[in-house]
């Protein structure tokens, strides 16, 4: 049973180490050269002070390939799920080719666990690989990326770590359900998709969040976590803040939420963005003023207005990691419970 097995799944491993050698050998050509490039630039800014300026560089030198190598991992497990999971079993059942195997010696329990099995862990390790390829070869890119596409991001978690081997044995056990239940390959391939990008855009939307309680804290304003100033003429002049998506002192962090608070602690507008009663005709909130950004951050700062964040910092990414692939790990033994069931009971 497992040398049949393997003829039919040979082609597809195939493939598939052959994706992994080449994108290996890529990664191990140009990792390197990308780490000592950071290293070099690190090193220079530190004695200027201009890190950030050489962060905007750096990134945006390699943000094409730091996305591709991304979405390379982050389709991965969808395509073992189409490819792989979703017409393993429907397709003996399309031929009917498994009441052949089932009237030898050969139980529907066990020629499901061989396939189950080996097909599963080699998609398992082909994700696993891929992911922590991926993850050491982006790692300067990740200390440099923008608040957007940080490690603790919800696009960018998803493709580092072993995040990406609990995904991919899901979704080729979900694939493989969904063919027992639905016996038709290419309606089991578009509900598996369905499934699997909902479940997807879930966990980051709904549950992963809430992994282990977030950090609520207040801060002072200033460059790291104010994005710009100006003037709101709808407000008698009043200051108009716009917050980034960052806590200072905590880079790389996850903000779930932030805003602007008044010295009660009373939130003043949405969305990031709040107009600061500060007079804007004198002071150093004026437009004639120098140094504008931080003599009116410091007169804010002053006057008591923060910034409040609700946030997952940065050290909570690879226990994130573990506890997500661990939940994943859950679904699919649920699934594969599901599938044994259904194989004794049902199908026929």
């Amino acid at each position: 049973m497992i040398w049949l097995t393997w003829r039919q799944f040979r082609g597809s491993a195939a493939m598939m180490a052959a994706v992994l050698v080449i994108l290996a050998i890529v990664l191990a050509l140009t990792g390197p050269d990308l780490a000592s490039r950071y290293s070099a630039g690190i090193a220079a800014c530190t004695q200027d002070d201009t890190c950030g300026r050489f962060f905007d560089r750096f990134f945006g030198g390699h943000d094409l390939p730091f996305m591709a190598v991304s979405l390379v991992v982050l389709l991965l497990p969808a395509v073992v799920g189409l490819f792989w999971g979703a017409p393993l079993i429907t397709r003996e059942l399309e031929a009917g080719t498994h009441l052949m195997v089932w009237n030898q010696s050969i139980t529907r329990t066990r020629w499901l666990a061989v396939k189950l099995g080996l097909t599963g862990l080699v998609a398992m390790a082909a994700a696993c690989l891929c992911g922590l390829m991926v993850t050491w070869w982006s790692g300067p890119l990740d200390m440099s990326a923008p608040d957007d596409l940080a490690l603790m991001a919800p696009l960018v978690f998803g493709a580092r770590g072993i995040a990406p081997m609990g995904y991919a044995a899901f979704a080729f056990v979900l694939g493989v359900t969904v063919g027992m239940l639905v016996r038709r390959t290419l309606p089991a391939m578009a509900l598996t998709l369905a499934v699997f990008a909902a479940i997807q855009l879930a966990m980051p939307l709904l549950v992963r969040p809430h992994l282990m309680p977030p950090v609520t804290s207040t801060f002072e304003l200033g460059q790291a976590n104010v994005d710009g100033i100006g003037i709101n003429r709808d407000q008698g002049g009043a200051v108009e803040i716009r917050l980034r998506s960052a806590v200072p002192g905590h880079a790389g962090a996850w903000v779930l939420s932030g805003s602007l608070v008044d010295p009660s602690g009373r939130t003043l507008g949405s969305g990031g963005e709040a107009a600061v009663p500060v007079s804007t005709t004198s002071g150093p909130c004026a437009p004639s003023a120098s140094a504008i950004m931080d003599a009116c951050m410091a007169e804010v700062n002053r006057l008591g207005y923060r910034q409040k964040a609700t946030y997952q910092p940065l050290e909570r990414f690879w226990p994130f990691q573990w506890i997500e692939t661990g939940i994943y790990a859950l679904l699919t033994l649920g699934l594969t419970w599901l599938s044994f069931w259904w194989i004794r009971r049902r199908l026929s």
